[in-house]
């Protein structure tokens, strides 16, 4: 109990003065400013350095990120990281830190702070969550497919990376679920471009992206509608050999899309024939 008091009481700030023991298991820390006990009738006074196990600190900085409190965990994180005698701590803390930077929208700072887990302990079995979430903090970056797909880019290099150094880990199953999602966005965007083009009859620049989109994302859901928009422009252009292939190719790999029956009608002797 003394110990956990003793924690809540510094989340004052902290300066200097860390040092251990020769185990390497206690923090000696030194309070900043003076401590008041009026309650007791006494009068301020410098306190003197108050001795935490770093096991203690990190257990009672868990039971506070655990209660959704990731503010003073961080402290207590941070504090174990802030000890040079802590080594046997430094992934954890150094994980959980940036899961609560995470949890308070600070995504850059904990997308540097967990590649920084999965590089420097690349052994401990939190290395490919850490890389995981690498990924998630700079995904939740892009969010939306208008912006800038910048960060969007560096998580799909990121759970790449996972599945490749960390193949059959659970979290390298659950990367590439991540990356069928964030494909689907990269094909929203290049849709939305094509369409704009379209709009603007641009039709060699909506080619392109429509293309694009089916080439590059051809599971996604956006594959299917890019090429029923080629149709379309395909008709306007009067480009009839491309037009008739590509409904060829929707009818073979997308026949339940949505539209295709009117875009792209079965010829009444093939469906004779069938």
């Amino acid at each position: 109990m003394r110990v956990r008091r003793a924690f809540s009481v510094l989340r004052l700030p902290f300066s200097g003065s860390f040092r251990t023991t020769d185990n390497g298991e206690r923090i000696t820390l030194w309070a900043v400013g003076w401590l008041a006990v009026a309650a007791c009738g006494g009068k301020p006074h410098p306190p003197g350095p108050v001795m935490l196990a770093a096991d203690s600190v990190y257990r009672t900085a868990m039971g506070q990120y655990r209660r959704g409190d990731f503010s003073h965990a961080r402290e207590g994180f941070t504090l174990i990281l802030s000890n040079p005698g802590s080594d046997a701590l430094t992934a954890e803390a150094s994980y959980y830190q940036a899961e609560c930077d995470y949890a308070n929208g600070m995504y850059l700072e904990a997308a540097r702070e967990f590649r920084r887990v999965a590089d420097e302990h690349a052994g401990h079995p939190l290395a490919p969550d850490a890389l995981l979430r690498a990924g998630d903090a700079q995904a939740e970056l892009w969010r939306d497919p208008e912006l800038d797909p910048e960060y969007g880019q560096a998580a799909t290099a990121t759970y790449r990376e996972l599945v490749a150094r960390f193949p059959g880990s659970r979290a390298a199953q659950r990367a590439a679920a991540k990356l069928v999602r964030l494909a689907n966005m990269f094909a929203d965007k290049d849709y939305r471009t094509g369409r704009f083009y379209q709009r603007l009859k641009a039709y060699d620049s909506a080619i392109l992206y429509f293309r694009g989109v089916v080439a590059d994302y051809p599971q996604s859901r956006f594959a299917p509608q890019a090429l029923l928009r080629l149709v379309q422009i395909y008709g306007v252009l009067d480009y009839a050999d491309e037009r008739r292939e590509t409904c060829d190719h929707l009818h073979r790999y997308y026949p339940e899309a949505a539209g295709l029956a009117q875009t792209c009608p079965v010829p009444a002797d093939s469906a004779s024939g069938r």
